[in-house]
């Protein structure tokens, strides 16, 4: 340049707030992203928006109170979290379900699993535009939502799971409707898997798009199809083998691409493989033992002790901390890690590099359930003060 000039060229970075409320997310959470020109460089996430002090009013309400909290945790995987918040409560009694009543409970959780990943790629579909195929799904997601109805209850909150075992029985009748409607699902997966694999829309929207490594899904703790799809082989199904999971076959969907269309593609083979678990759950139901308890006989005084109990929720391992000082029918603490909180809170570094239009792709490949994530309540003992803080707050240490 004349003169001896240099021009240097500072780049602008534009911060794109997305959320809390976003068309593209269906809970409140707050995305910041600074982008320079389409290209993503940093990710900020704030949560904290839906707080509902459930860990607090588990501590202020009786243990068995506490079985009907718990199931509003989450309103998609309600009955995993109450499947591992009771087994917690019958370490602490001594108390085994018979097998009956553990078979029922396995096949209403892969029920909730199946709806739960047709839901989840649902909502990619709709977020990368194809909103016919996010229609299609949802209706078929019908199918098992009326097998639910027809084990527990309910269609969604089905307070279905109690200590000692479950709320209702299921007959021969019953059982041959949950069958059918199986039968029925099954070559359904199979069709939305095969697009999945062949339409152009979802391969240019989701191939290649949110990379993640097995050894950064390993380094950030990720889990369930999240960080199978980056290879890494965790399910606590197959680990913990608690209820009927044990006793019957089924197989750890695992993925090497870590991509967008990786995480969706194991929800569809997650999908086919719970409908298989199903089966099995209804053709080995064990007709010994009395799966339904009666309530009243239940203590309502629990004993001392302390129990850590895991799951493996849709979106991944699940995990309930109950403590009991044994002076009260109360819980003295409560603790919940749920999947969520891992995956959400540790995405930020998936956004980067990529373009501020495959946004909606990576998150909702995520399968976030943001209210799950945020349960906590800081007490100043000096103070005696109580308040809620965010997660952001808690992990900058500004409160000691």
């Amino acid at each position: 340049m004349g003169g001896g000039r240099r021009i240097v060229e500072v780049p602008v970075t534009l911060e794109v707030p997305v959320g809390p409320q976003h068309p593209a997310l269906h809970e409140p959470l707050l995305l910041k992203v600074y982008a320079e020109g389409e290209e993503i460089v940093k990710v900020e996430v704030s949560t904290g928006y839906n707080h509902r002090g459930v860990e607090k009013l588990c501590e202020r309400s009786s243990f068995h109170k506490c079985v009907f909290v718990i199931g509003r945790v989450c309103g998609i995987c309600n009955t995993v979290h109450t499947d591992c918040f009771v087994r917690a409560l019958e370490h602490l009694l001594g108390v085994e379900p018979c097998g009956r009543a553990r078979f029922l409970r396995t096949l209403a959780m892969e029920l909730e699993r199946i709806h739960s990943h047709m839901l989840a790629n649902a909502v990619l579909a709709l977020n990368v535009g194809f909103e016919n195929l996010f229609m299609n799904i949802m209706l078929d997601r019908e199918r098992v939502m009326k097998a639910k109805e027809v084990l527990t209850g309910s269609r969604v909150m089905a307070d279905y799971i109690v200590v000692g075992g479950v709320r209702r029985d299921l007959d021969d009748a019953k059982r041959e409707k949950i069958a059918r409607s199986l039968d029925a699902l099954a070559p359904r997966l199979e069709y939305y898997k095969r697009v999945f694999e062949e339409d152009e829309t979802m391969l240019k929207r989701t191939v290649g798009v949110g990379k993640v490594s097995r050894l950064g899904a390993i380094r950030r703790s990720l889990l369930g199809p999240v960080a199978r799809a980056s290879g890494v082989a965790i399910d606590a199904r197959a680990s913990e083998r608690y209820d009927a999971y044990g006793e019957l076959e089924f197989g750890v969907v695992v993925r090497g691409e870590g991509d967008a269309w990786a995480r969706a593609m194991v929800r569809w083979d997650e999908a086919l493989e719970a409908v298989q678990i199903a089966r099995q759950a209804l053709e080995k139901l064990p007709s010994d033992g009395d799966p339904v308890p009666d309530e009243r006989r239940l203590p309502r005084r629990f004993p001392a002790g302390e129990v850590y109990t895991r799951v493996e929720a849709p979106r991944g391992e699940l995990t309930y901390y109950v403590v009991s000082d044994g002076r009260g029918p109360n819980p003295y603490r409560v603790k919940i890690r749920t999947p969520s909180f891992n995956n959400i809170v540790n995405s930020p570094f998936m956004f980067v590099g990529y373009s501020v239009a495959d946004l909606p792709a990576i998150l909702a490949s995520l399968d976030p359930c943001i209210s799950c994530v945020e349960r906590v309540t800081i007490i100043d003992v000096e103070k005696g003060a109580r308040r809620c803080v965010a997660l952001r707050e808690l992990a900058g240490g500004r409160d000691g």
